[in-house]
């Protein structure tokens, strides 16, 4: 594609776009498969990710938008698996009613469990790709997230 020619560019954007809705569509059926044996979902397995990464508890909010999701169906995912003892409500010394979330040992357990499913799993996916191609990608994927990302925020 030639950057001077916005027309193929965007042409090229659009085909990327549709790829990775076809990907998203592939990569939750193959985590709900790897992760069913827990009593996981890809959703589920999400939610306890960005409970991970994110460090310190975090009310559901906080979470639903480092995932780029809607507060809502992250909010009913986290009262799933509050339900099944997976994850907990702590108070937040920030906020009277926005609780802050955190894993229980249950849910450690079950993430840490999902972990080691996906590692042979993603090695098997990654064979025989360029670590070129692969950062290339994820620059280029991050860039047009965070053109998103401005666009619905712009402040």
């Amino acid at each position: 594609m030639n950057e001077s020619n916005p027309a193929l560019v965007g042409e090229g954007v659009t085909a990327l776009i549709l790829e990775v809705f076809r990907l998203n569509g592939r990569l939750l059926a193959a985590g709900d498969r790897l992760v069913a044996g827990l009593g996981l979902s890809s959703a589920r397995w999400q939610v306890l990710g960005a409970i991970a990464l994110a460090g310190t508890p975090q009310p559901v909010a906080h979470l639903a938008r480092s995932m780029g999701l809607n507060r809502q169906g992250v909010q009913r995912i986290v009262n799933e698996l509050a339900d099944e003892d997976i994850l907990a409500f702590r108070d937040n010394p920030h906020h009277r009613r926005a609780k802050l979330v955190v894993m229980t040992a249950k849910g450690r357990a079950a993430y840490e469990a999902a972990n080691q499913l996906q590692k042979p799993w993603v090695d098997a996916l990654s064979r025989g790709l360029a670590v070129e191609d692969v950062t290339a990608c994820l620059r280029l994927i991050e860039t047009l997230r965070v053109r998103l990302e401005a666009e619905a925020d712009p402040e």
